[in-house]
């Protein structure tokens, strides 16, 4: 394991801190049964039915996996 030679100052820590920053997801727009739904990009959604119980995940259209 790499260990540091010298004390890192609490400046530049704070600074190296600094340049990490949050990403928000982007979001798809789609028309489901007339209402608006947004979803994440390339991920399989959950199908359920009428009770709201999960039934399967599906992507582009098809069935991948049962729940």
């Amino acid at each position: 394991m790499a260990v540091p030679k010298r004390k890192m100052s609490r400046a530049n820590t704070h600074a190296r801190r600094s340049q990490w920053k949050a990403v928000a997801p982007k979001l798809v727009k789609t028309i489901e049964n007339g209402k608006v739904v947004y979803s994440l990009p390339h991920r399989a959604k959950v199908v359920e039915d009428a009770a709201g119980t999960p039934l399967y995940l599906e992507y582009k259209g098809r069935k991948v996996a049962d729940i």
